[in-house]
């Protein structure tokens, strides 16, 4: 059997050289010392934004309530999360006889992204592993490479429900008293059906995620803002959520007994994020869900804006659309609140929009939220409150979360606010399948919205300079300046051509544990 992984150039046949357990214990002690800072810095500034007399036009003050209420709560949700992370050694006791079904689901994919995967899973350890290429194309040739490789190919007549409806169907053509399930582009070592396993031994566990590890990242721009981006997912809050109680299945790169899927009625198909909703429904059944820290698979991340704008969208969209089931569904209240919290993140691009609106009105109109002798005074309050945060941040993230992640996600603001109107809108979504590969064409379409609230900002401010050089002109003009340069550094990147894949070059950032390795 040809078990021949990756070529030398596929960033996937790099070494993963990423571990969130590393220096997990020191660093959840300074976190959690970090959480009493924020949360003292979070009630002053509160005290006086809330002081009477503060609000100056009340419309305007309302917003800036809400847009501060939203980000407090979330921010709260982010320091409860993380102040929960603790050290678990990892679960080594594997049991015997049981069997395991590996679904790899494929659409569009072309070959040289699915054989890596494949030939890896056929090489996966384990007494009884069945693997099976689920080709939802109908392609000659995915049959082909199937038989190739000494694995099944599954190919079902009718295509209704997207990935979620190709799973269900080789769920009634295997019987596996457990089931993996890899996307088509995430490369697993050799021992990932023993480790999962291994964390499966209660029978009250219904599934075991591990991180989605993203290969190419070296290549820079996109690649490595969205890695970075779930790096402090899976390196922090999912470690978090565990320890809640509330981890949620991700889509690929995780075990699920047959059990519990079919006890909840398999995928759902009419969502956008299937793998969410189901853990909603695996909790209310009564079930539990693990989380495994360690990268056992390697993936690739979007390469290029118009394929991270078009994943971001579904899982917004798929994320929102959720909040009903969860308000409705029968969960702990720990459970809920974690779960609101993640569907509640796709709303951040409306806070964004409204502290950019200020500058703007207030250079146009001289109207303001808020009554303040001095920017001095504001900021005496607000930016100890705000730099705190951040702090917490690259201290839970372990340096993993990058300036560019945070640039991307905030050029991407209106994404949160499309799902948003389309989701009150009840407009039914498709599912698409992320490109993995990056586009010849330079994609001007997904930032579009950045560069004109960019030119706006930029306009209203000349605008402003022109009539008056006042402090209080000259510092929304400073505000404008900042969201200008934020966003500016969003569309950089998101406009930026990948590397070459391979050897991370000098100027690339290294993962926290290489980093160390360094020093």
């Amino acid at each position: 059997m040809d078990v021949q992984l990756t070529s030398p150039t596929d960033a996937r046949n790099e070494p993963i050289d990423w571990r969130p357990r590393d220096g997990l214990v020191r660093r959840a002690r300074l976190v959690r010392l970090l959480v009493v800072v924020d949360l003292i810095l979070a009630v002053r500034y509160a005290w006086w934004l809330l002081s009477p007399g503060r609000a100056s036009n009340p419309v305007l003050y309302g917003f800036l309530i809400a847009a501060e209420g939203f980000n407090l709560v979330q921010a709260a949700g982010f320091w409860w999360t993380v102040s929960r992370i603790r050290h678990h050694p990892a679960a080594t006791a594997v049991p015997n006889g049981v069997s395991v079904d590996v679904f790899i689901p494929t659409y569009n994919e072309p070959i040289e992204i699915v054989e890596p995967t494949l030939a890896a899973a056929a090489a996966m350890h384990g007494s009884d592993v069945r693997i099976f290429l689920l080709d939802d194309g109908g392609r000659e040739e995915m049959a082909a490479l199937a038989a190739r490789h000494g694995v099944r190919c599954i190919q079902r007549p009718q295509h209704e429900g997207a990935k979620a409806g190709n799973i269900n169907w080789a769920l009634a053509q295997t019987d596996a008293e457990m089931i993996a399930i890899l996307d088509c582009d995430h490369v697993p070592v050799p021992e990932f059906v023993e480790r999962c396993l291994a964390e499966l031994v209660d029978p009250k566990v219904a599934l075991v995620q591990t991180p989605q590890y993203y290969a190419n990242w070296r290549q820079g721009g996109v690649a490595e803002a969205s890695w970075s981006q779930q790096s402090l997912f899976f390196g922090t809050i999912a470690l978090g959520r565990d320890e809640l109680g509330a981890m949620f299945c991700c889509g690929t790169n995780f075990m699920i007994r047959r059990a519990a899927l079919e006890s909840v009625g398999g995928f759902s198909q009419d969502s956008l994020t299937e793998d969410f909703e189901l853990s909603i429904r695996l909790h209310e059944h009564g079930w539990e869900t693990n989380y495994l820290p360690d990268a056992l698979a390697a993936g690739l991340a979007p390469e290029d804006a118009g394929a991270y704008v078009g994943q971001q969208l579904r899982w917004a969209r798929g994320c929102l659309a959720a909040v009903p089931t969860v308000i409705t569904a029968r969960l702990p209240l720990r459970i809920r609140m974690q779960y609101l919290l993640s569907a509640a993140y796709w709303l951040t691009g409306w806070t964004l929009l409204v502290y950019m609106t200020f500058p703007i009105v207030r250079i146009l109109t001289t109207e303001q939220p808020i009554t303040v002798p001095s920017a001095e005074q504001f900021l005496s309050y607000w930016a100890p409150y705000f730099f705190a945060g951040m702090i917490t941040v690259a201290v839970a993230a372990s340096n993993g979360y990058s300036y560019g992640a945070f640039a991307v996600s905030s050029a991407c603001f209106w994404v949160h606010i499309v799902a948003t109107i389309l989701t009150v809108l009840r407009r039914r979504g498709t599912f698409a399948v992320t490109p993995k590969t990056a586009s010849d064409r330079r994609q001007l379409r997904p930032v579009l919205a950045p560069i004109l609230a960019c030119a706006a900002l930029f306009g209203v401010a000349v605008y402003g300079l022109t009539r008056n050089q006042s402090p209080g002109m000259v510092t929304n003009v400073a505000f404008s300046a900042v969201h200008i340069f934020v966003l500016g550094c969003g569309v950089a990147v998101l406009l930026r051509r990948p590397r070459s894949s391979g050897s991370a070059p000098a100027s690339a950032p290294m993962p926290p544990s290489a980093q160390r390795a360094a020093r």
